[in-house]
């Protein structure tokens, strides 16, 4: 790693309508560096990045690129010089083929004919995809099909195929397993040795300490500091971010578990899963684990009339479910918080109120016409529950920070009070203190008899959450784990298809 910084950042102001959202921040890369960029949801560090690229001008302070002042006037512009962003957010076309989607306006052609080298595409494709570990994905598959994970793949490996000096990645693991994340991980470091530096935006703070070289903390908008990562620790950082200790990482659980509420018997779907059986009970938390492509996530999507089922039993309180739409669910007593909150989860142009009353317009109306007093006193019962941090309840969706829109998802599904909750992914892309009020809520409602299925890519998220595990392995269910003999490595070797 070189002392001399590529990028440099001093005395960054931002402010939108008089909200300071940036305050004198400071940040540098050097190169050859993998440098973690730290705060809570909200704390600045997508608006930076944004100052940094060109999408928002800031209001004052100087950005250096390799010593020379610069003023990036939209991303395309910083994509020239050879800094890449990796957003949280997914900008694939769902349209268009995975090949498509990585060359999309690089497109390789003959000459000036402007005809498309679609073979050439195809195999360059399938080379990056190969060199990232992936052998899931094909160059011809269309985008929108793929899973989130998927998706995530292509956009990283869209970035990793370019002339790139400076990769930024915000939450490049979110949607990730185990497995990918290693591919990637081992890549980074590859493209370390020949001195292109990473930003590395990330809640998952195992991550930071295995990958990182330098940590920089945002708090509040404003610079809290930087630290060498083999001079500090995990309770140090986030002290920092929080500004105060955070203590046990998960709560304790005080849950008494009953009678089995669901029973799911040989549950399939040509394709996606088969004879899936399984059962959860009044007061439990069931995890649900396993590698991408295991069939997770589509049999949570089945249960919840997402997604078609070919046979199989499903039965709640002892009576067979109808599992044939969403609406039906509901009016059962099932709440589901998808993975992909953007386009599954959330109304982003509404505010917070029509979201949380999206799935509760019988609680707060009569005669089909909505009670706006019973609304308003609904919604900020459970806004003040879950601590979502916004001005008011009309605040568009759109405007807050990720693990913000996660508390206004987990809020609507509160509303309803639900039998049984399905939870996938419920903290992806949430910040450390945010995760603990997630998981202190999912204990709160498993407390109140409230049955808890819940699929994470988070081992240890799984491990620290679960009364019981489920592992998937190909789409069939490969083994159940107890709280007190779950580990790592069981759940490791089952879901890659060891006994």
């Amino acid at each position: 790693m070189s002392d001399t910084p590529i990028i440099e950042m001093e005395h960054i102001d931002k402010s939108f309508v008089g909200n300071q959202v940036l305050s004198d921040v400071h940040f540098d890369i050097q190169e050859g560096e993998i440098h973690a960029l730290m705060g809570e949801n909200g704390a600045g560090k997508s608006t930076l990045i944004k100052v940094l690229t060109g999408i928002h001008p800031r209001d004052s302070g100087i950005i250096r690129w390799k010593g020379e002042e610069v003023k990036f006037s939209n991303p395309k512009e910083a994509e020239k010089e050879g800094i890449i962003v990796i957003h949280q957010e997914l900008n694939i076309i769902p349209y268009l083929t995975v090949a498509e989607n990585m060359f999309l306006g690089k497109e390789l052609t003959y000459g000036k004919s402007g005809i498309i080298k679609s073979n050439e595409m195809k195999a360059q494709t399938k080379g990056i995809l190969d060199k990232l570990g992936v052998k899931n994905i094909q160059p011809n598959d269309i985008a929108g099909n793929l899973s989130v994970g998927k998706q995530q793949m292509v956009e990283i490996a869209r970035a990793l195929a370019t002339e790139a000096k400076v990769i930024i990645m915000d939450e490049p693991t979110a949607a990730l397993t185990e497995r990918e994340i290693r591919s990637l991980f081992n890549l980074v470091q590859d493209l370390k040795k020949q001195g292109v530096s990473f930003v590395y935006i990330s809640h998952r703070m195992e991550e930071i300490f295995e990958i990182c070289d330098r940590i920089t903390v945002l708090r509040d908008g404003s610079y809290v500091g930087t630290r060498m990562v083999k001079e500090t620790n995990l309770e140090a950082v986030v002290k920092m971010m929080v500004g105060r200790e955070l203590g046990q990482r998960f709560p304790e659980k005080n849950n008494y578990i009953g009678d089995v509420i669901l029973s799911v018997e040989n549950f399939s779907s040509p394709g996606w899963f088969d004879n899936v059986t399984f059962d959860v009970r009044k007061g439990e938390i069931l995890g649900v684990s396993g590698l991408m492509g295991a069939g997770r996530s589509e049999v949570m999507e089945a249960l919840f009339g997402y997604r078609k089922s070919s046979n199989g039993h499903v039965k709640l309180d002892g009576k067979p479910l109808k599992a044939n739409h969403p609406k039906n669910l509901i009016k059962q007593g099932i709440g589901f918080i998808t993975e992909d909150r953007k386009v599954k989860g959330l109304m982003l142009e509404a505010p917070i109120r029509e979201n949380i009353t999206l799935a509760n317009f019988k609680r707060v109306s009569k005669n089909q016409v909505i009670q706006t007093k019973k609304e308003r006193e609904l919604v900020n019962q459970l806004i003040k529950r879950l601590n979502v941090k916004a001005t008011n309840s009309e605040q568009q969706v759109k405007s807050l920070s990720g693990g913000n829109q996660q508390k206004v998802v987990v809020a609507k599904w509160l509303g309803i009070e639900p039998k049984v909750l399905i939870l996938d992914e419920p903290t992806r892309g949430v910040d450390i203190g945010a995760k603990k009020e997630i998981y202190t809520i999912i204990n709160e409602l498993a407390e109140n008899g409230v049955a808890i299925i819940m699929v994470s890519s988070e081992l240890q998220e799984i491990l620290g959450v679960s009364d019981r595990v489920m592992v998937m392995h190909e789409g069939k269910v490969k083994g159940f784990f107890d709280r007190n003999e779950a580990t790592q490595e069981k759940i490791m070797l089952a879901a890659t298809g060891g006994e």
